[in-house]
């Protein structure tokens, strides 16, 4: 984490071609760190189809809310430690050792969800993939960043984060290949595995990170890795350089202490640093209560609450999400060096928060207008299908579909229409069967809507507005605004507070839903997302284009917004906003 996201501008992403053509064992290097990346981003995006499927294998998993948010947040619990356990790893190990450890443990815990025989083994198997993902998280980038040449490291780094949405995306296309396949949630999971013993392979051929192994005084070995990056009349050049960096690195832990919690009260009692630390942590806390991992984790799931009854439909249009996310990811490169990190994430949580607004209205529309129950047409199937708090419901004629729902029943749509009144029934595998058999639709976790449509197209917007800014610019911001012997210590602070946000977010969505309803609980998001744009109008300063010493010295003075700041002489290179 401490690596992050990078950006690069054209001319970098230009020399990166031209060097890596002359030179392609470095991209060989990066793109075979980079897979961990792209294990990330799998494991983020292939939750979302199976769980669809383990629903339907798992009784007391289609019941009870709190295991389906166990099951996609474990993951997340385990990237927590695993960034933790990584950065110690990272040290003590090096980098390409760290990797390998974290494709084994990816590996079998894809191994152990494809053969789980309950969900508490799925839970085993996500708690094993996220300590993989975060150690992998933690480690690819940097290993990128030491082992690439200086004039094009920007651009190398950010294939990583190019991987990760790329991630998201194959495992959108892998879920909906699956979906007609005996096991389809077995495989989706299983599937992880393949890339981990990929890059398991390819990174045995590979050496540690130069960096590492000069701290380590096996200077030998370092300088014969450089000569592979370099041309022969760079490399001293280099070496001095990495020597001067060690040098000043030692110099700093001696002054501050190696301990980690020597580090962290260090960088709190310093007045500069922890203004520091307010706005990186306040970006990384936004990006996640924004709600963006309830859209990657739970994306079909949404889909499905927005009338699109069919496994294989939500996921499908849950591509759309994806593949707008992956191209986002590509634009921000383009924009956050000529619009500045601040402003972008200004625009962006306007255009978020707008979205969520809008999300939350159409899913209000649609409970209201949501087809009503036909009592005829309930009990046209057994008596013991009907839904008991239907056949007890002294208001049971003003039910509609949304009223079935809420009694943890589901919907059989009528054969003709859709959106006509239908029958409200006992939700399970079987009586599903019964509905599907009368060629009808069965609901689920949603009703028929004619407002759908809409919520996929504002799903895709939300995307469009947040992948640019809120997707990208706090992992810049955190890159650039510590002071650099603080860089790593504040880098991994605000990275665990972003992984903390996500479990809060991921654990807590489906219960929102059912205590809110789909509207409130986007409303909420939307009331977060506004609590994060007025946050990161007061604590967060523009960084692009400033040097270290110039983004101290704003930090020094107390950043304050254009605004409302007094007749104050302004640092040199600053813009607000």
């Amino acid at each position: 984490m401490e690596a992050g996201h990078s950006t690069a501008d054209k001319t970098e992403f230009t020399e990166c071609w031209k060097t890596t053509w002359r030179t392609p064992y470095i991209m060989r290097l990066a793109l075979s760190a980079g897979i961990g990346g792209l294990l990330f981003g799998y494991d983020t995006g292939v939750i979302s189809g199976a769980l669809l499927y383990i629903r339907e294998d798992f009784q007391q998993v289609d019941k009870k809310t709190w295991l389906q948010e166990t099951i996609v947040s474990m993951a997340v619990a385990g990237a927590i430690v695993g960034a933790a356990v990584g950065g110690w790893m990272n040290d003590r190990f090096g980098r390409r050792m760290s990797i390998l450890l974290a494709d084994v443990v990816f590996f079998f815990g894809a191994i152990v969800m494809a053969i789980a025989p309950a969900p508490w083994v799925i839970i085993l198997g996500r708690i094993l993939v996220g300590l993989g993902v975060g150690m992998a998280s933690m480690t690819s980038p940097l290993y990128i960043s030491e082992a690439s040449p200086a004039r094009i490291r920007g651009a190398l780094v950010s294939t990583n984060g190019l991987l990760i949405t790329g991630g998201q995306f194959l495992s959108y296309l892998i879920n909906l290949a699956f979906t007609h396949v005996k096991g389809t949630w077995r495989w989706m999971l299983g599937v992880a595995g393949l890339p981990a013993l990929l890059q398991f392979i390819l990174m045995i051929f590979l050496p540690e990170s130069p960096r590492w192994l000069y701290r380590q005084n096996r200077k030998e070995e370092a300088r014969e890795i450089l000569s592979k990056i370099y041309p022969p009349r760079e490399i001293e050049l280099e070496i001095r350089a990495l020597e001067e960096s060690i040098e000043a690195e030692k110099a700093d832990e001696n002054a501050i202490g190696d301990n980690i919690f020597a580090k962290v009260k260090g960088a709190f009692s310093n007045p500069v640093v922890r203004r520091g630390l307010y706005a990186g942590i306040t970006v990384q806390v936004a990006q996640q209560f924004v709600g963006i991992n309830t859209v990657m984790y739970y994306s079909p799931t949404i889909v499905q609450f927005a009338g699109f009854a069919s496994n294989k439909t939500a996921i499908a249009l849950s591509l759309i999400t994806s593949g707008l996310n992956a191209v986002g990811s590509i634009v921000s490169m383009g924009f956050v060096d000529r619009f500045g990190r601040r402003r972008l994430m200004i625009l962006s949580m306007f255009g978020i928060i707008s979205c969520l607004v809008i999300l939350s209205a159409v899913f209000w529309q649609a409970s209201i207008h949501s087809p009503n129950i036909s009592g005829a047409d309930s009990l046209h199937f057994e008596g013991n299908l009907t839904c008991p708090a239907y056949t007890t419901a002294v208001d049971s004629s003003s039910w509609n579909c949304m009223s079935c729902l809420k009694a943890e029943c589901a919907f059989c749509a009528d054969r003709a229409s859709e959106y006509r009144p239908g029958a409200c029934l006992v939700s399970s595998k079987d009586v599903g069967g019964v509905c599907r058999a009368e060629k009808r639709t069965w609901f689920v976790n949603g009703c028929p809507s004619k407002f759908g449509f809409l919520a996929v197209i504002f799903l895709g917007l939300y995307i469009i507005f947040y992948s640019p800014g809120m997707g990208t610019a706090p992992w810049i911001v955190n890159s650039e605004i510590y002071p650099l012997r603080y860089r790593g210590t504040c880098g991994g602070i605000a990275a665990v507070s972003n992984w903390c946000s996500n479990l809060i977010v991921s654990e807590t969505f489906l219960t929102l839903t059912e205590a809110l309803g789909s509207s409130g609980t986007f409303l909420l998001f939307a009331g977060f997302s506004l609590i994060g744009l007025i946050a990161i109008y007061f604590l967060v300063p523009e960084t692009k284009g400033l040097q270290i010493e110039e983004v101290e010295k704003v930090l020094q003075e107390g950043y304050k917004p254009k605004f409302f700041r007094g007749k104050t002489k302004s640092v040199k290179g600053v813009r607000s906003t």
